[in-house]
């Protein structure tokens, strides 16, 4: 980089006591606006503003891989409300950091991205310097906002600027690009402290009309058949007794995507979670609160959602929303706890529940698939199938409702979500809209660091390879975290081969692969489960200790199936070829 990082603490040099820099600019609006917590990969030209972030009292984690950081923003950004901010070096630093700000994006989280970056007068004639990349340009169709910060008495506002740009609205995606010489930027000390914004309001109430609340309720009061999904939308929110109120007052079955997972328990008399099929098929009218008719619903068309004629309504906080696929019949635009509270108002003033035929229907269907699948969820097999792991990871959850889930992989995330039930909201965190493997140890270390609750981190062993190596991470800061890695050897399976016998087959992993020793390297606990007896006892120890640990659960290599279910997404070839 063309400048480098101050030897010496403008603030405490005796010679310079009436000025500040941009380093100290930077801390200083983060501070003012709450944000205490930073997630980073040091290295040039950032170095420097760690150490002086954590001599300021900030909380500054280091990971091994931007990426991961990131993903711990991004984390903190949905369970808080307020931007989590990841911080990265230059160039590859930023394209680690920009894969998770994407996923921001797409997940409407509130995050900002800050990185470290070449001078615009040599990035601008291309003059190869350190790392040089146009680091804006790359950002901006990737996120919600970017911005570029040039002199430091505009870095006060800079920062106002891409918090009320991460949460307000749709919450999402900021990158704020910092040159390196504007962190060493020396300005008068009152001129920089009267520079700095304090963000009010931020993230204002949106109220819907009273036409589209009106629209609704006729549209719902006609239903036969009604049905609510709730999206994590409805759980970033937090407006949870609301919502709860509007289930239980309407008496319409719901169903939670899995990160909404635990708005109401998902034991809850009027959950259609296990029933889902039955109900996406036989509803006539569908309300959506804080949730998108994208690939996870199929697009709200097709035979997921049967033959009848579907009438849609729609919450959301953003007008675009409407009709991105099927036609809305009632789009309620504002804010989720706006929109529920005048829905509420709506309701008391005179509701019929829906008539018995229908929710006695979704009752009966959820009571006989639990009672099928409680039989697979109660073996005691080794080495272990996904259902035996999986119930007895659901009991240890249950018993401790206040633990946050953390859960990837394909057959690992998707018989997780239907068998593990959720009791209390933003309890669980998973992939999200993107579906993208490794957010795991990011996601679990961002919760942990933000809710000081345990974490159980539920792996595929091929997801958990990407973020694998923040185990360290997780034991340099002690962090109450249980990883357990669903070990069957392989993507899907771990009995793919090569028909040329040359190498092992592209799905392989290598055989017998001692996860729990990464863990034990870095002075946490590792142990090796091979039946869901041994899969309680250690998951419970080390919950109840508290200490870094990793399981290494035995699964089957036949248990798995290909893509978990999704296998629709996998194209097949037509040609066969001897």
């Amino acid at each position: 980089m063309s400048a480098t990082a101050p030897s010496v603490d403008v603030k405490t040099d005796e010679a310079a006591q009436d000025l500040t820099d941009g380093f100290h600019l930077l801390i200083d609006a983060l501070k003012l606006n709450d944000i205490n917590t930073i997630y980073n990969v040091p290295g040039i030209p950032i170095t420097d503003l760690g150490r002086y972030m954590q001599a300021a009292g900030l909380r500054v984690l280091s990971f091994r891989h931007e990426q991961h950081a990131g993903y711990a923003a991004a984390i903190a950004g949905f369970l808080t409300k307020k931007p989590g901010v990841c911080l990265t070096v230059s160039a590859p630093g930023f394209l680690n950091g920009l894969t998770a700000l994407a996923h921001a994006q797409t997940n409407c989280y509130p995050m900002i991205l800050m990185s470290g970056s070449s001078e615009r007068e040599i990035v601008d004639l291309q003059q190869g310097d350190y790392e040089e990349m146009d680091q804006l340009a790359i950002a901006k169709p990737l996120c919600k906002a970017a911005f570029r910060v040039l002199h430091a008495e505009d870095i006060g506002i800079a920062v106002a600027r891409a918090i009320r740009a991460a949460v307000s609205g749709r919450p999402g995606g900021v990158y704020l690009d910092l040159p390196a010489a504007l962190l060493g930027q020396a300005m008068d000390a009152a001129k920089g402290a009267q520079s700095l914004v304090k963000v009010i309001d931020p993230a204002p109430a949106q109220i819907p009309s009273a036409d589209s609340i009106a629209r609704a309720l006729d549209v719902l009061k006609g239903a036969k058949r009604p049905l609510i999904i709730l999206g994590k939308g409805a759980a970033y929110a937090q407006a949870d007794a609301d919502i709860k109120a509007l289930v239980e007052k309407s008496g319409i079955p719901y169903l939670p995507m899995s990160m909404a997972k635990g708005l109401l328990p998902d034991d809850h008399p009027q959950s259609a979670g296990a029933a889902r099929s039955l109900a996406l098929k036989e509803a006539d009218v569908v309300m959506l609160i804080g949730a998108r008719l994208n690939w996870l619903l199929s697009h709200g068309k097709g035979k997921t959602w049967g033959t009848e004629p579907k009438k849609f309504i729609q919450i959301d906080i953003e007008p675009k929303e409407m009709d991105s696929n099927v036609e809305i019949v009632a789009p309620v635009v504002g804010d989720i706890g706006s929109c529920v509270s005048a829905l509420l108002e709506g309701i008391a003033k005179g509701w019929t529940p829906p008539p018995a035929a229908w929710t006695d229907a979704i009752r009966e269907k959820v009571s006989t698939n639990v009672s099928k699948m409680a039989p697979r969820l109660q073996n005691n097999n080794s080495p272990m199938d996904f259902h035996g792991a999986l119930g007895a990871l659901k009991t240890i959850i249950k018993q401790r409702p206040d633990a946050i889930l953390v859960n990837e992989g394909a057959n690992t995330l998707d018989f997780a979500r239907s068998v593990i039930d959720m009791h209390k909201p933003r309890k669980r965190l998973d992939v999200g809209t993107w579906g993208v493997m490794g957010i795991g140890m990011g996601q679990a270390i961002g919760a942990a660091v933000e809710t000081g609750h345990p974490v159980l981190a539920i792996e595929g062993d091929s997801a958990f390879g990407f973020s694998g190596m923040e185990v360290e991470t997780i034991c340099r800061y002690n962090l109450p975290i249980c990883v357990v890695v669903f070990n069957n050897g392989g993507i899907y399976r771990g009995t793919d081969v090569d028909p040329t016998g040359r190498d092992p087959g592209t799905t392989v992993f290598v055989k017998d692969a001692r996860y729990d020793k990464m863990m034990e390297a870095f002075g946490g606990v590792g142990v090796t489960a091979t039946s869901p007896d041994e899969l309680t006892r250690a998951v419970n120890e080390a919950m109840d200790s508290g200490r870094p640990t990793l399981v290494n659960a035995i699964i089957d290599p036949l248990a798995g199936t290909e893509s978990g279910r999704i296998g629709n997404l996998n194209p097949q070839s037509v040609v066969s070829k001897k």
